[in-house]
């Protein structure tokens, strides 16, 4: 039998049950991923110098096949006020685990961005994939865009 108070009654109000989908939907909503990345004042305004990020373990999804893709995206940049926070930049990075986007579509999102965030002087980000099928590919965009032809 059932008594108010016990550990055993019923509550009064029903417990909110979460809907896991919608909420982890929330979670990974791709048009917040740069939401993650950090900066901090650029210790040397006043020079230009280089700054290379190497990130050796990066994955997403082939948007047609379904299989995991594997690559290295590297960042050159030239900063201007702020520079990117690494453990921000990795959490960024990280988001993209099981985001199914092609080679070209991730290469220039993440250096969109991180134009949107770090405001650099000159950027290049560059993803090297591995092999699949006999084949690899290279993707390297650049900041300020280089002229055609």
């Amino acid at each position: 039998m059932f008594r108010p108070g016990s550990p055993w009654s019923i509550p009064s109000k029903p417990a909110k049950i979460l809907n896991y989908e919608v909420e982890k939907s929330k979670l990974n909503d791709s048009n917040h991923f740069r939401e993650l990345l950090e900066v901090f004042d650029n210790p040397s305004p006043t020079r230009n110098f280089t700054i290379q990020h190497h990130c050796p373990e990066f994955t997403s999804v082939c948007p047609k096949t379904g299989q995991p893709d594997y690559g290295t995206i590297i960042f050159t940049y030239v900063p201007d006020k702020i520079c990117v926070e690494l453990k921000s930049l990795k959490m960024y990075l990280q988001r993209f685990r099981n985001e199914g986007i092609f080679y070209e579509a991730v290469t220039n999102r993440i250096m969109d961005d991180f134009l949107a965030v770090v405001k650099p002087r000159q950027a290049t980000v560059e993803s090297r994939w591995t092999p699949r099928g006999g084949l690899n590919s290279n993707i390297i965009v650049q900041y300020p865009d280089v002229p055609l032809g």
